[in-house]
């Protein structure tokens, strides 16, 4: 049986380096582009078409990240302040209506109205928020991301994912009002 939700994503993120390495206090890399774009590549078991993590096989089990809107949201409300872009969390795909928890361990995908096919993922474990946090947002963002960071995932076929609507199909009960929830968990569940 497949559950199905009308969902959205907000931002796609491409990234060719990584700016956060090194000390916080040093500040990110300053040479790093980022794009946000309204269209990514998904090539299968490898990830998006000119990110950082693209066929690098130590991270093609995590090879994507998503985040919930709502969930960097929720911290914010934690820090009492609004918070940045979420494209300074560095994830590459950041959806609304989307509770990101369930589907660790669960294959999913996302089909777009428009007739292009679908995109099909394995959610894998969670994509925890560093120390950078705390110097790219205000100090306690980390802590208050901690269980709000993301779910990595792998792509499991080629195929385009753009910012927009999308149905989400998943063999899992959702429940987008739970998006914004603290994960208490670590380990994907099984």
């Amino acid at each position: 049986m497949l559950f199905h939700y009308r969902a959205e994503i907000v931002q796609l993120l491409v990234s060719p380096a990584h700016a956060y390495f090194g000390r916080s206090k040093d500040g990110p890399a300053a040479d790093v582009s980022t794009e946000l774009v309204d269209r990514v590549e998904i090539v299968a078991n490898k990830g998006i078409r000119g990110d950082r993590f693209f066929g690098v096989k130590a991270h093609t089990e995590a090879a994507m990240t998503f985040l919930a809107a709502e969930a960097w949201e929720a911290a914010g409300d934690v820090l009492g302040t609004d918070m940045p872009d979420p494209s300074v969390a560095r994830r590459n795909v950041v959806v609304r209506g989307v509770e990101l928890d369930p589907l660790r361990g669960i294959e999913f995908e996302f089909e777009f109205d428009s007739g292009e096919g679908t995109v099909r993922f394995r959610g894998g474990r969670p994509a925890h928020p560093c120390s950078w946090m705390d110097s790219m947002v205000i100090p306690g963002a980390r802590k208050a991301l901690i269980g709000r960071g993301g779910l990595r995932t792998e792509p499991l076929n080629d195929g385009i994912l753009r910012v927009g609507p999308v149905t989400l199909h998943s063999p899992v009960e959702l429940d987008a009002a739970k998006a914004s929830s603290q994960v208490k968990r670590a380990q994907p569940l099984r």
